[in-house]
């Protein structure tokens, strides 16, 4: 079990990763009726601007679980079959036999074998998985750039396949989400970031969560810094940034409060029903884009200490930004924290990412965080 809230334990934690060299980070932890909100570092390293706890903030592949409930909700209404082929409603975007082999189930948890389309989306990221062969240039050519899904969906669908459909592990790819965007749209006649607006982050009663429409963040935020691994010394600022390259498998803009009010509402059974969140904890062993095996289900995924209770969420980075959001089985416990530096670690001669002192200290933080 974990302790009451620590707020001093919680500062500090917070301040070992900007002195670790975050430049910012803020969060909230809650304990049942006890609300915690912390910031530490600032969220613009020109001006010493102040990170402030309610910051909007791009918060990547958070989104996927913002799809997948969207998905869930259809499929509660029998407009989607969760083990259906994908050919019964997108024949033209996965055709022949591969598309009557690939399930919905196997888009939303990553088994589909469909190929990540980033490396051919963004030319300087060719070389990836390999993070040595690739080179930052895309992210500043692409910044204003409006990409079509179904542009990025071909890419990833004509690429050469990562693995069978159901195979195991399954490996993490972006394409598999712009697929479900268009499932969402051609089932509900609605463009998906439009109904999951209206049927997810309105009905959570968000009011500083949006599917973004510009390259823009509204309202106070912070900048946020890209090293790519080194490759950006100084790191940049990727702020400003069209993000239909991710749409709804990453686009999601939001506050820790509104993380923590839709993870506790999801697993109250207020978002889907309590048999699509058992769906949802179901996992299977996939590849991350990190090269680490990890458990995922429907859009979640577990985080757990030996000894410890299992906690549920989902992580997300983007250009810059990250942020985790996680929530402990019961409700009772859950944290959501945001980042504005990614890809701070350095390559070692092999092209491995290697450990930062700001990996301990956020580990660190998810500790005191989850368990007290």
């Amino acid at each position: 079990m974990t302790n009451p809230l620590d707020p001093a334990k919680l500062n500090a934690a917070m301040e070992d990763v900007h002195r670790a060299g975050m430049p910012g980070l803020f969060a909230e932890v809650r304990d049942g009726d006890q609300v915690w909100r912390g910031a530490a570092g600032v969220a613009d390293v020109a001006t010493g601007r102040p990170v402030t706890a309610d910051m909007r903030h791009r918060v990547g592949s958070i989104t996927k679980t913002f799809t997948v409930a969207a998905v869930l909700q259809q499929v509660e209404r029998g407009q989607i079959g969760l083990d259906a082929p994908i050919s019964r409603y997108l024949p033209k975007l996965v055709p022949g036999e591969r598309g009557d082999a690939i399930t919905v189930r196997m888009l939303i948890n990553h088994t589909s074998g469909l190929a990540e389309y980033l490396p051919y989306a963004y030319p300087s990221l060719k070389g990836f998985p390999p993070f040595a062969d690739t080179r930052p240039a895309s992210l500043d050519d692409h910044r204003l750039t409006r990409f079509h899904s179904t542009e990025l969906i071909e890419m990833g669908v004509t690429a050469p396949a990562v693995g069978a459909p159901g195979g195991s592990p399954g490996l993490y790819s972006n394409t598999n989400y712009l697929l479900l965007g268009a499932l969402l749209e051609h089932v509900t006649g609605t463009p998906a970031e439009q109904y999951i607006t209206r049927n997810v982050i309105e009905r959570a009663g968000l009011r500083d969560t949006e599917l973004p429409t510009t390259p823009y963040v509204n309202g106070p935020h912070s900048q946020m810094y890209e090293a790519w691994f080194g490759m950006i010394d100084p790191p940049r600022d990727y702020s400003v940034h069209d993000m239909s390259w991710v749409g709804p498998a990453a686009s999601l803009i939001s506050t820790v409060t509104d993380l923590n009010r839709f993870f506790g509402m999801l697993l109250a059974g207020e978002i889907v029903s309590p048999s699509s969140l058992a769906q949802m904890q179901r996992t299977v062993p996939v590849v991350s884009q990190e090269g680490k095996t990890i458990d995922y289900g429907l859009g979640l995924y577990p985080m757990e200490a030996a000894g410890q209770s299992t906690f549920w969420g989902h992580g997300g980075t983007v250009w810059g930004a990250g942020a985790l959001a996680m929530i402990r089985a019961d409700g009772k416990r859950q944290m959501a924290v945001a980042v504005n530096l990614q890809r701070w670690h350095r390559l070692d001669s092999s092209g491995t990412p290697q450990l930062h002192p700001i990996d301990d200290a956020l580990a660190a933080l998810y500790r005191v965080a989850m368990y007290g």
